[in-house]
C-alpha cells in the first residue's frame, strides 16, 4: 500500500510503500536526507477499488458450446453508393485530384489547362463539386518542405 508525506526541508509531497518506512532517503526535490516516517492513518492511501466489494466479488464465466455455428452478429455494410448505382445502370460517383506540382513540365505551368481539359471531358451537368485543396510535400531539388495547391473534382462518370 502507498503513504503520502512531505520533506521536511523543502516540503515537496513525495510518496513511497509502506513496507519502505524507517527507511534513510534522498529527497529528489532538494536532495535533503530524510528518513521515511512510519504510516499512520493520515499519511497511508486506500486504494477503493481494492478495498471494495466488487474487488472481493469471484466471476465464474463459461464459454457457449454450439453443435451448429452460431449466427453472425455483424451486420454486412450497405454497398458504396458507386456500386449501388453501378447496378442501377447509373453514372459512379468518381473523384479527381489533380496537384499542381503535377501539372508544372520544363518551367510550365500547366495546371489550368490540365484541369480545364479535364472538365470539358467531365461535362458540365456531370460535376458535383471543385472543392481546392492545399497539400505539402518535399521539394527533390532543394530538399524543403514546400506547401502547394490543388484542385479536388467529384464527378458522375
Amino acid at each position: 500500500m502507498d503513504m503520502t508525506f512531505s520533506c521536511p526541508n523543502c516540503k515537496q509531497q513525495l510518496e513511497a510503500e509502506t513496507s519502505m518506512a524507517g527507511n534513510e532517503i534522498a529527497c529528489p526535490a532538494c536532495n535533503a536526507t530524510m528518513v521515511i516516517p512510519e504510516p499512520n492513518v493520515m499519511n497511508v492511501k486506500a486504494n477503493p477499488i481494492a478495498s471494495s466489494a466488487a474487488a472481493k466479488e469471484e466471476y465464474h464465466f463459461t464459454v457457449p458450446v454450439h453443435d451448429k455455428p452460431a449466427e453472425s452478429l455483424i451486420k454486412k455494410a450497405a454497398p458504396p453508393l458507386e456500386v449501388a448505382a453501378a447496378r442501377d445502370g447509373e453514372k459512379r460517383l468518381r473523384v479527381k485530384c489533380i496537384r499542381r506540382t503535377d501539372c508544372v513540365e520544363v518551367g510550365h505551368d500547366r495546371f489550368d489547362e490540365i484541369v480545364s481539359d479535364l472538365l470539358g471531358k467531365i461535362g458540365e451537368q456531370s460535376i458535383i463539386s471543385i472543392t481546392p485543396i492545399s497539400y505539402t510535400h518535399v521539394d527533390l531539388g532543394s530538399r524543403q518542405l514546400m506547401t502547394d495547391f490543388g484542385v479536388m473534382i467529384v464527378y458522375k462518370g
